[in-house]
């Protein structure tokens, strides 16, 4: 190739330019600070602080950690777009892979983008990047800003408890805040409500991290974020599958299914809390990660297979390498992976498979402890078969429904609610309700623990009188529904019955 000038134009991109076109990647604010926190992480940060400070026009955020830090020399490589290669080789724990992370994350939220940073052998180093400056040169020219009082003495002042660290300034955050006043309480709403989906965002994505040994702290505004783990995996009813090993060009993947527990296995604040931020149908499916970091939070890949309620206990982890970027087509924002087609079958047999057993237990909910009463008054509705059709009818075996029917003197007016109560439940609209918004179903009792123990109390007493040791009635109530969703509310109650049982020997 000529090195003869002649050859050839220099077509160097102007600054300004570029950098407008860089903001359009598409980050939202939960994914752009994910994006800052895996630098912190590669920094071998133990603590990263998150504050999103609110002053209308003037509000900030900050990105601080106590990692290793960098010298003048390694920030100003870093601010460079594009400082890494992507087929450079990498640490195996390196969680970047494009060199732009830092700087597309940061300038799609906000239009000046300060670092600061030391190392444990360094004088503080710092960078900026501002927009609106290398718009207004209009020379074209990257100018990245030095000069150690870009930030006040109260900024500076931020490092100074740490032997090492990086932070990051946000300022001008025209994405999020735009010109609003400091007094405009719908944008100061906004504002705080974006906080709360990064804050649930990171526990979601970091879960691996905020746990167990050598675990790291996110603090978002001074609390600390706790974990989210799709897969419950300290929940004793979780059904954990047998991981397999794939290989695709030389890549080693490791697939591991889960099967939730059924919601009357787990107490009501564990089933909300499993539902994840976008409710228990939207995350059902693959969760692929990256060196322990969530890339994709519930899909099924474009295996040919669409999100139902009935699935939505199947969870599968896959955890790739870094080296896997290239193959599983790992975008930019670290937010979409899509599998090579040579995995594809395994992936569906697995998913086929997780997907069944996954169906199994929410279709045929509540029929081992059916077995283990040996009776038939476990739920206050039947389900029944007619002509291939499906009809619901009141358990007329239940104790409460038989104490009712045997106490009434007219039973016709009560026989002929029960039938019209049947032969009207509103069938097409629940099933549309659920297709439409499965998780915005309220669970029985849910926020009514006076009704619900008052209810608890009738049934017992129903027991009671109909012959029931009081023992065995108590066995009864905690395997009945919707009461073995409230064990705890169930434990208290009985109790309670053992200790005026005692008080009246």
């Amino acid at each position: 190739m000529s090195d003869d000038p002649e050859d050839y134009d220099l077509a160097s991109p102007g600054a300004a330019e570029l950098f407008e076109s860089l903001r359009a990647f598409g980050y939202d604010l939960p994914t752009a600070l994910a994006d800052i926190i895996d630098n912190s992480i590669s920094a071998e940060a133990k603590n990263v602080w998150i504050d999103m400070l609110w002053a209308g026009r003037d509000s900030r955020v900050l990105i601080r950690d106590d990692g290793r830090g960098m010298t003048e020399d390694e920030l100003r490589q870093a601010m460079k777009p594009g400082s890494l290669s992507p087929l450079a080789d990498r640490a195996a724990n390196d969680l970047g892979r494009f060199g732009l992370g830092m700087k597309t994350a940061s300038i799609s939220q906000c239009r000046c983008l300060t670092v600061l940073s030391r190392t444990k052998s360094s004088l503080p180093a710092l960078r900026r990047w501002d927009l609106d400056y290398i718009a207004n040169t209009r020379t074209g020219e990257w100018r990245l800003l030095k000069k150690m009082d870009l930030l006040t003495a109260e900024d500076h002042g931020l490092l100074d408890g740490q032997k090492s660290g990086t932070i990051l300034f946000w300022d001008r955050l025209d994405a999020l805040v735009g010109e609003a006043d400091a007094d405009d309480e719908v944008a100061q709403k906004h504002f705080r409500e974006r906080a709360d989906a990064v804050k649930h965002h990171l526990s979601m994505v970091f879960h691996r991290f905020l746990k167990g040994r050598g675990a790291i702290r996110i603090h978002m505004n001074g609390r600390a974020i706790e974990p989210w783990d799709p897969f419950l995996e300290d929940v004793d009813f979780t059904d954990p599958q047998t991981a397999e090993t794939l290989v695709a060009d030389g890549e080693r993947i490791v697939v591991k299914p889960f099967i939730l527990p059924h919601h009357s296995r787990i107490t009501p604040d564990q089933h909300q809390a499993a539902a994840g931020p976008k409710g228990w149908n939207a995350h059902q499916g693959f969760y692929i990660y990256r060196n322990r970091r969530l890339l994709v939070a519930g899909d099924w890949l474009g295996l040919g297979m669409q999100k139902e309620e009935h699935f939505k206990l199947a969870r599968i982890r896959i955890d790739l390498a870094n080296s896997a970027d290239l193959q599983w087509q790992i975008d930019v924002k670290k937010s979409r992976a899509r599998p090579p087609a040579s995995l594809k079958r395994d992936l569906q047999r697995i998913a086929r498979t997780t997907r069944a057993r996954a169906s199994s237990i929410y279709r045929h909910r509540g029929k081992v402890i059916q077995r283990q009463l040996g009776d038939r008054e476990a739920f206050l509705w039947t389900h029944l078969t007619k002509h291939g059709k499906s009809f619901y009818r009141i358990n007329r075996d239940h104790p409460l429904v038989r104490k009712v029917l045997e106490v009434s003197d007219d039973k016709a007016p009560l026989k002929a609610l029960f039938s019209l109560i049947e032969q009207t439940i509103p069938a097409p609209l629940i099933v549309i309700n659920n297709a439409e918004t499965p998780d915005a179903f309220g669970q029985p009792f849910e926020g009514a623990a006076t009704e619900l123990r008052q209810a608890m109390e009738a049934v017992f007493d129903a027991m009671v009188e109909g012959g029931r040791d009081r023992a065995e009635a108590a066995r009864a109530l905690l395997g009945m529904e919707p009461f073995n969703s409230h064990p705890d509310i169930v434990t208290a109650f009985l109790d309670e019955i053992g200790r005026r049982t005692a008080g009246k020997r």
